[in-house]
């Protein structure tokens, strides 16, 4: 029987994968729903919102049906790269990356078009081009939503169970996330282990949800700081 800190360290690991994913596809994704109108934006949209509502196990017979080895997309990722995604912690990875992608996509589109097109339109006439734009100016004013979006979508990720069993299996010390070992130890008996995966999971969420709230008061000190020694200034 492996430790406890192993399926949590794959959970880590999985998850924290997903999120650096999501962080490109998340805010790139976001910003073109919100900056541009194309045919079919909302269906787009739409779609993409599907992981949220779509039952995880519905989820993972898709991605089989896709990655497997004989899908539509791993056939050929086996065939011309060596590439298989089934019972990996890549998989894994995969299963993570869908079905916490609407979290932050959603916040981020949200926060982009929050942003005042003014200060993008005063960055334009100084001469900024649409790189310098978006990095400098449109990014640091959304910068909030898009982390808000990115602390739910590692939760999500972290807690994931069913398409993650379907994808990548239940393989200790290699796909078996804390969620995935939990549910194996209650269905094998004794629930010693359950208790103590259990705890450790407990513990992690709790302390994940502590330093979020402590991080949010930070963030909200510092804005009524600013603006008050902004209003100060101006007196």
């Amino acid at each position: 029987m492996e430790p406890v800190w192993i399926p949590l360290l794959i959970s880590l690991k999985v998850a924290g994968a997903a999120i650096l994913i999501n962080l490109v596809l998340g805010i790139g994704t976001g910003w073109l729903l919100a900056r541009r109108a194309f045919p079919g934006r909302d269906l787009l949209d739409t779609i993409l919102t599907l992981p949220m509502v779509l039952p995880p196990t519905i989820l993972g017979y898709y991605l089989i049906v896709l990655l497997g080895r004989y899908g539509w997309l791993g056939r050929y990722l086996d065939q011309w790269f060596g590439i298989q995604l089934i019972f990996t912690w890549q998989g894994a990875v995969v299963a993570a990356v869908i079905v916490s992608f609407p979290l932050v996509f959603k916040p981020a589109r949200a926060a982009f078009e929050n942003v005042d097109s003014s200060y993008e339109d005063a960055a334009r006439v100084l001469g900024l081009n649409e790189l310098a734009l978006f990095l400098r100016v449109t990014l640091p004013l959304a910068w909030r939503g898009i982390l808000a979006g990115l602390l739910l979508a590692f939760a999500r990720a972290l807690g994931e169970f069913g398409a993650t069993l379907m994808i990548a299996g239940n393989i200790p010390g290699k796909t078996q996330t804390l969620s995935i070992a939990v549910y194996e130890a209650v269905q094998a008996g004794p629930m010693r282990r359950p208790i103590s995966l259990w705890s450790s999971y407990q513990s992690y969420a709790s302390s994940f949800c502590f330093l979020q709230d402590i991080w949010r008061h930070a963030v909200w000190s510092s804005n009524e700081s600013g603006s008050k020694r902004g209003h100060n200034g101006t007196r």
